[in-house]
């Protein structure tokens, strides 16, 4: 039997890295293994890797290398998406001993070190094969587990005592296509389980949000008003250059569907910027459309190329300055209505829960002095994901209280 060794994981990327990370290192503390923080000496490092950008990339090997720095005799793994696509590369680094592509990871796993809020991983791999978009193939094709295997790992969950999931994917709203079952039939049996008392969907495609999808939100028992639905670019033009399966129309559609529904709703979309195309013509309509969606912030990308995509072989190439700067207009534009939708939100009683772990720094709390670190806080979301802040209570921790959204407790990110 090998002797228990000291372990450290870096995870880059999304949140389906991040709950394939978890998990592996409850199993690997299950065995006797101690894990510590990735800035310790251990005697082994897991680097779980992302290949969505260039810049994610740099941070894989800047990690790699880090690893390697503060124990050179360690055995150092990598894992994920750019482990998937460059493993020649990957391998030649020095202090590497084993590269693992994603075909090496569990269909079903979740996040554990929170036990108020856990991600959970439904589903993996993508049929589409938008032009920018290098994860097909480093994810591969999309696939999940039946449904009766999915709500065991949810039940799993429901016993280590977390209050909150989030369901996590490449595309989760292809859940079950290739055995017969549908993103729906899970979500209704999941709102079933007995235990866990909220849940989030991470993402989905627009095209595969479908009316009876958000009326179930609506008005089932524990999912919530918050969804994430991509659009990358707020152009026809350019959505058709991205080989996106939507239109603007289509994805107005949406968002006025929910809100119609669940007027509160939080809203959040991707938003890429300087793809091949988004002339300024073109990066004037999608600001136009995104200011007049009722969306409550964005996640803003800049384009890179990525090696083997469709996108390489596309003219009308935007220059990085450009690139850069319309992305600094598009964050300037989600801080608006991420202004906007908190202001609307103001007043107004919401459900909160409340995280376990004790704060004592107040920085971000509006209203609050510096220098009252001494002063303890705890920090929840509200259904509709506004960050609310509290003084600490022990017997809240891991419960939910209805509180009222005021400037003096929202905490700006």
């Amino acid at each position: 039997m090998p002797l228990p060794m000291k372990i450290a994981a870096q995870t880059l990327g999304c949140k389906l890295n991040f709950a394939e990370t978890s998990d592996l290192l409850r199993r690997l503390a299950e065995e006797g293994n101690t894990i510590v923080d990735f800035h310790s000496l251990a005697d082994l490092y897991i680097v779980n890797t992302c290949t969505v950008t260039a810049v994610a990339e740099k941070k894989c090997r800047n990690a790699i290398r880090q690893a390697h720095r503060q124990n050179p005799d360690a055995q150092i793994v990598v894992m994920g998406c750019f482990a998937q696509v460059a493993k020649e590369e990957i391998e030649k680094m020095p202090g590497v001993t084993q590269v693992l592509g994603n075909d090496s990871k569990r269909l079903l796993s979740y996040s554990g070190e929170d036990r108020t809020r856990t991600f959970f991983k439904i589903q993996d791999g993508c049929d589409y094969f938008c032009t920018y978009c290098a994860i097909p193939f480093a994810r591969g094709r999309s696939r999940s587990a039946t449904i009766e295997e999915t709500l065991c790992a949810a039940r799993r969950i429901s016993d280590s005592g977390a209050k909150e999931v989030i369901l996590t994917g490449v595309n989760t709203g292809t859940f079950g296509q290739h055995q017969g079952e549908n993103f729906l039939e899970l979500l209704e049996k999941l709102d079933n389980l007995e235990g866990i008392l909220r849940y989030r969907i991470s993402s989905i495609e627009p095209n595969l949000l479908t009316d009876e999808i958000i009326d179930f939100v609506a008005h089932s028992r524990a999912f919530l008003p918050h969804f994430h639905i991509p659009l990358q670019a707020g152009s026809d033009h350019v959505l058709s250059l991205m080989h996106r399966r939507y239109d603007t129309a289509l994805y107005r559609s949406k968002l006025e569907r929910i809100k119609s529904v669940m007027p509160d709703a939080c809203i959040a979309a991707d938003v890429m910027a300087g793809f091949n195309g988004e002339t300024e013509e073109e990066f004037q309509k999608v600001l136009r459309f995104i200011d007049s969606l009722p969306i409550s912030y964005l996640h803003v990308f800049t384009y890179s190329d990525r090696p083997g995509t469709a996108a390489l072989k596309l003219g009308e190439k935007i220059p990085i300055p450009v690139r850069h700067e319309h992305t600094a207009r598009l964050l300037e534009l989600s801080e608006k209505k991420h202004k906007t939708f908190i202001d609307s939100q103001l007043g107004k009683t919401r459900p909160v829960l409340w995280e376990s772990t004790q704060h004592l720094s107040p920085s971000k709390l509006e209203g609050v002095p510096e220098g009252r670190g001494r002063i303890s806080y705890m920090f929840g979301w509200t259904d509709n994901y506004i960050r609310l802040s509290r003084p600490y209570s022990p017997t809240l921790a891991g419960s939910i209280e209805e509180v009222e959204i005021r400037p003096e407790n929202i905490v700006r990110e």
